[in-house]
């Protein structure tokens, strides 16, 4: 793994990069959620799992994550720094670039996309389709504007994204493909009685995203 700066705004954020460019293959450009940074376990997982199937990843601080606050940033700040980190990713790692990301960075690797960021393709796990308990405050008006494909994973017990919302509103578009994760919630984890343990129910979830990402190349 090696540890790299991305400029961001007038600064910089760290990056962690892993795993051997492959003209053949995609590289993949991952985005932390809102309550983690790239280091939390989850992350680490996701990063290591799709890069020992053979595809580099680039995992990258947003700015408050880097200065150690909690408190996300704007959309508009959080949008300008992850497309920093995308160009960077396509001129220092690799031409050909999945966009993925978890909760809040999936989200605003959505958006990105929607508005004509350069990839081929988008990787969503749990996607925050509207906040816990606000199910009407639904985030899906630009996911019809995405063209490119799209591999959405959820958790059927995910508070932020449920299941009849998401089969409305989500499930539906034509370039998405949806791996449901049985039982699991939206932080990836799921009960005793589903059978799995977590470590199980997140290697179902990273062997989904790299039969995807084989298929997509």
């Amino acid at each position: 793994m090696k540890t790299v700066s991305i400029p961001c705004g007038d600064s910089f954020v760290s990056g962690r990069l892993i795993g051997a460019t492959d003209p053949g293959t995609p590289g993949v450009l991952l985005a932390h959620g809102a309550g983690t940074n790239q280091d939390h376990p989850m992350m680490v997982a996701i990063r290591d799992g799709i890069a020992a199937a053979g595809f580099p990843v680039l995992t990258f601080n947003y700015e408050y994550t880097e200065a150690g606050k909690k408190r996300p940033d704007s959309p508009k700040r959080l949008l300008a720094c992850h497309a920093e980190a995308a160009r960077w990713f396509r001129q220092e790692v690799h031409p050909q670039m999945v966009m993925a990301g978890r909760s809040m960075g999936g989200r605003i690797a959505s958006m990105l996309a929607a508005e004509g960021e350069e990839c081929s393709g988008l990787m969503l796990f749990s996607y925050p389709l509207h906040p816990a308990g606000r199910p009407e405050k639904l985030r899906k008006d630009h996911l019809p504007d995405i063209a490119v494909p799209v591999l959405s994973i959820v958790g059927t017990r995910d508070a932020l994204a449920t299941p009849a919302l998401y089969d409305q509103w989500v499930r539906p578009l034509p370039n998405f493909t949806t791996f449901d994760s049985e039982d699991a919630d939206h932080s990836m984890r799921v009960r005793k009685a589903s059978g799995r343990t977590n470590e199980e129910a997140l290697t179902e979830m990273i062997q989904a995203a790299t039969d995807w990402l084989r298929n997509h190349n």
